[in-house]
């Protein structure tokens, strides 16, 4: 996500309403650096779980480990989350998944395109997430028509951080 991009104001409205019940930390995917999975398997058989790929996924399991309500927040790329997002998502095939105490789970979008479709795929996999790790959804913001940083809008900022205040 841009720094200062509208991704990023979304999130930290969200945060701002989410601090006042929660303890929040923001991770940023563009700060680390996480190679995709190859779909090996070796996390299923080495120690610990441990991915064969010695990247910054690892700090990102540690913090996933004690996370009780994760919220995802991405650009939509051609009618999908950023690839840096979607790197992580994959690395979560791994049975170190079986230690995360998450319970809830958000999402927050944000496109340039004005389709009535285009969060469509996306709420599909984040549906298929939600079932597959047993997780209840905590609520979303979906934004269109939010092409240049600042393009958010007043009202889906508050959207956001309304979402945040509702987070116990």
């Amino acid at each position: 996500m841009r720094k200062g991009g509208n991704t990023e104001l979304l999130a930290s409205a969200f945060a701002d309403g989410a601090r006042h019940n929660n303890n929040v930390e923001i991770i940023s995917v563009s700060d680390y650096n996480v190679n995709y999975c190859i779909g090996c398997n070796s996390c299923f058989k080495s120690e610990g779980n441990k991915c064969f790929q010695n990247d910054d996924m690892n700090q990102i399991y540690d913090k996933l480990m004690n996370t009780d309500i994760l919220v995802i927040a991405s650009p939509v790329y051609f009618y999908g989350i950023s690839a840096e997002l979607k790197a992580i998502i994959d690395r979560l095939h791994t049975p170190m998944r079986n230690k995360f105490k998450i319970t809830k789970l958000a999402l927050i979008l944000v496109g340039a395109a004005t389709l009535p479709e285009l969060f469509d795929s996306i709420k599909m996999q984040y549906q298929l997430i939600l079932n597959f790790f047993k997780l209840k959804d905590a609520g979303m913001v979906l934004v269109r028509g939010a092409k240049d940083k600042g393009d958010v809008s007043d009202e889906s900022l508050s959207e956001a951080y309304n979402l945040g205040f509702s987070i116990k």
